[in-house]
């Protein structure tokens, strides 16, 4: 190893004259090293990175913390070298529903496209979730987590632009008194949201004419998933995919209480929101993306 690391600065003859090493002897013992010695200290750096943020980052997100710690890599190597050393980003499973039946306060799916296709003669609608900016279009649902000692029920805003999670409730039961909460938090952060679309699936909290009269008051604009549709709220369902397999889904049995089961949530939210970068967001976190927005505003 030593002749293997001088050889770029010195000739190899003379260092093996001096190490004593036979050329074939050397040639042979060169064949069988592991090619990833030179990719040591980038491979330490994937295993801090890794661990840092509990399995929760693949390769992808790892070449871009790589690339933001000044290490010249593509995602290629990176998934190489993850797959060598046997470390995996985790992978999301199910949610929970809140839909009970059109309770009559259903609305239109604002965030639809009409696309016409004149070549079969055929009238279809393309989901379309682009911003421009913060605070254009928000998405929103309920999600369960539970545990032995029961279960806790999480309400969020997430912003579509930056996804970040604007504001959120966390309750022991899914009652209409979280939504309330966690739209005065949202509330008291922007003041001037008229305009804005609120998008959700057609749970019953979203029926409520209550819910209807807060929104309208902001001059907030009202969307809704269609029936049986989940990809048409697919950015919040996303966030809570990755949100329970990062930090819920093989851990449920360490919680030893709903009190410990909500502080790694809120944990894990703001760690999100200002810690985990996201590739679709150039490398930046949520809330530095948000600052980055308004700067360039």
């Amino acid at each position: 190893m030593v002749v293997y690391e001088l050889q770029h600065k010195y000739s190899l003859v003379v260092l093996l004259d001096i190490s004593g090493l036979k050329r074939s002897t050397y040639y042979y013992t060169l064949n069988k090293l592991d090619k990833d010695t030179k990719n040591d200290d980038i491979m330490n750096t994937i295993i801090d990175i890794y661990y840092a943020h509990k399995a929760r980052y693949g390769y992808r997100r790892i070449t871009l913390e790589l690339i933001n710690r000044g290490y010249t890599v593509n995602h290629k190597k990176v998934k190489r070298l993850m797959s060598k050393m046997g470390l995996y980003a985790r992978t999301p499973k199910a949610k929970y529903k809140s839909y009970k039946g059109d309770m009559n306060g259903t609305v239109k799916n604002l965030l639809l496209d009409k696309v016409i296709d004149e070549v079969h003669h055929k009238t279809y609608y393309e989901r379309n979730f682009k911003t421009e900016r913060c605070n254009e279009i928000w998405s929103t649902d309920v999600s369960e987590f539970h545990i032995a000692a029961g279960k806790l029920y999480l309400s969020p805003i997430l912003d579509l632009h930056n996804r970040e999670i604007v504001s959120y409730n966390i309750s022991a039961s899914p009652n209409y008194d979280q939504i309330k909460d966690m739209l005065a938090k949202a509330f008291n952060k922007y003041k001037d949201l008229k305009g804005l679309i609120l998008t959700s699936d057609q749970g019953w909290q979203y029926q409520m004419q209550e819910y209807h009269i807060a929104l309208e008051e902001k001059g907030i604009i009202q969307s809704m998933s269609r029936k049986g549709n989940c990809l048409d709220n697919s950015p919040m369902e996303n966030f809570f995919g990755k949100m329970k397999n990062e930090m819920f889904y093989g851990y449920e049995y360490t919680f030893n209480t709903l009190e410990e089961l909500k502080k790694e949530m809120e944990e894990y939210i703001s760690y999100y929101n200002n810690q985990r970068i996201t590739e679709k967001l150039k490398g930046l976190t949520p809330v530095e993306y948000r600052n980055q927005s308004l700067i360039t505003v």
